[in-house]
């Protein structure tokens, strides 16, 4: 009876004994990767840009296939992640192909800085022809019952004559600029002629010059 006893005493601490040393070994063996993960890691940083004109691609997304995460690049296409020798990220742009990148094994510092350019994606359609007319039949009737109209330029003349801006100017009303603006005139006339007799245009040789020029050239007609 007591030997049985001492037998299964002894397997206890066995048993706990290879249980002690397996969680050992194992909180030794995750320190271990953990030190070797650490030192193998690179912090990647680096800017997005056209291959022709060398423009930043905002917001393009960089996407590491190898660990499954990813970021997306800044206004001025910045970017900065932690990646592993021998990653290979994506970059995404939209009108632009997808490129790769893989992460050089032999660098020897945990930093490391790239300018990555991407190509645009063109995409030739085929050519359409668009007819204003389903058929020669409505073009005809159409071209017969068009009614003709001026060009830019007779239209801007009739637009900006003589008739037609003092039609539109008869239909105006008075604001408050226009009321100040004679007021104004008005006053500095005083300012001008102040201790002497008003200006009389009947003497003033370049009102008369004005005035033959005028009536030479037709300004003078009712409009």
């Amino acid at each position: 009876m007591y030997t049985c006893l001492m037998l299964k005493i002894n397997r206890v601490k066995i048993s706990i004994l290879l249980l002690v040393c397996s969680l050992s070994f194992a909180a030794s063996a995750q320190e271990k990767d953990t030190i070797l993960m650490d030192s193998t890691m690179i912090q990647l940083s680096g800017v997005v840009v056209t291959d022709d004109d060398l423009e930043a691609l905002s917001y393009t997304t960089v996407f590491d296939k190898t660990i499954r995460r990813g970021v997306i690049a800044d206004f001025y296409g910045y970017f900065s992640l932690v990646t592993f020798p021998g990653d290979t990220l994506y970059f995404s742009y939209y009108g632009h192909k997808t490129s790769t990148y893989i992460v050089p094994d032999t660098l020897t510092d945990n930093r490391y800085s790239i300018i990555h350019m991407m190509q645009k994606d063109t995409v030739n359609l085929p050519s359409v022809t668009v007819y204003p007319w389903p058929s020669r039949e409505d073009f005809a009737r159409a071209f017969v019952e068009m009614q003709p109209y001026d060009d830019a330029l007779r239209r801007a003349q009739r637009e900006l004559s003589g008739e037609s801006l003092a039609f539109v100017a008869a239909r105006l009303e008075g604001d408050a600029s226009l009321a100040f603006g004679t007021a104004q005139g008005q006053y500095n006339t005083q300012l001008y002629t102040n201790g002497q007799l008003p200006a009389n245009n009947l003497l003033n040789p370049y009102a008369w010059a004005k005035l033959v020029k005028d009536w030479k050239e037709g300004r003078l007609k009712r409009e």
